[in-house]
């Protein structure tokens, strides 16, 4: 069936998001690790341009070399709230990309979960966030927390969500030149997969640390040392499992005067956390504003 459709040209964010603390709690039989993490959103984000139409046809710009279409993680976030919602609707999407691929940053969740809420906006097809978060867990397990917009802390393998509070700190981002595939790190044999399972009042009231991040200094040395030199300057740690690594720092200007001290062989930015998505501001204005 055919849907109404809002056929103007809208911008979306892609907000990147942080691993405030990772805790692997245990092992699952089919592979898969119980973890405790808290998820925060950066402003700073890829930026989705979207035209719904009647098309039926979905095209992205530009293409990613080697990736055909059909496999492209935003292709399937549209096809997927397509045939959940029933219809036929096409739209043009037009990436503008600046978070790093494989850094840890949460960027292709992102895109997908932008598409969804985006999409599910301008082709009216009114699915519920809880839905649009199924839709989202099929594609990533980070997914559903872009869906839902808000700082959350996660349980299970990811799956299991509540909204949370962290303060919201200014950061620094860095990420060396490497690239660093999850798998091999959920895999290694020394990856702690005991740590303590508390409770979220304890683990905000302590010492924020990641399990994955000795594992992922001792295989790529370029991580280990972009931390030792952040750690001259502030609390710092890999979010996720890297390859970005982040300080924290209480003001914009503490941040920006250790930025402009980063090295040639790092690349970085700084950003507040934000407990708010970007994305999910962008959906109440046009939603308050009628479009």
């Amino acid at each position: 069936m055919n849907s109404p459709v809002l056929t103007q040209t809208t911008r979306w964010p892609a907000p990147a998001k942080l691993n405030l603390f990772l805790y692997i709690t245990g092992r699952r039989p089919n592979g898969y690790h119980d973890l405790q993490t808290l998820f925060q959103f950066l402003d700073h984000s890829d930026t989705l341009t979207i035209t719904a139409n009647n098309s039926n046809d979905i095209t992205i710009t530009p293409a990613i070399e080697g990736v055909p279409t059909e496999e492209n993680l935003i292709y399937r976030a549209a096809d997927a709230l397509r045939k959940a919602a029933g219809i036929e609707a096409g739209a043009d999407i037009h990436i503008d990309k600046i978070l790093p691929m494989g850094g840890g940053l949460g960027g292709g969740s992102s895109d997908a979960a932008t598409t969804l809420v985006a999409l599910n906006y301008l082709w009216q097809t009114k699915l519920s966030v809880e839905q649009l978060a199924e839709i989202g867990l099929a594609l990533g397990a980070d997914v559903p927390v872009f869906v839902r917009g808000v700082s959350a802390f996660a349980e299970g393998v990811g799956e299991q969500l509540q909204p949370a509070q962290p303060e919201e700190k200014w950061y620094l981002v860095a990420k060396p030149d490497v690239s660093i595939a999850t798998v091999d790190i959920f895999t290694h044999p020394d990856l702690t997969r005991d740590s303590e399972k508390r409770s979220l009042n304890a683990l905000l009231a302590g010492t924020y640390e990641n399990d994955c991040e000795k594992i992922v200094r001792r295989l790529h040395p370029e991580v280990d040392k972009a931390l030792s030199w952040l750690l001259e300057y502030a609390p710092s740690r890999l979010t996720g499992t890297g390859a970005c690594v982040f300080a924290e720092f209480s003001t914009h200007r503490e941040a920006i005067a250790t930025l402009d001290k980063l090295p040639n062989w790092l690349h970085g930015f700084v950003a507040k956390g934000v407990n708010t998505s970007p994305l999910l501001t962008a959906l109440s204005t046009l939603s308050s504003d009628g479009q």
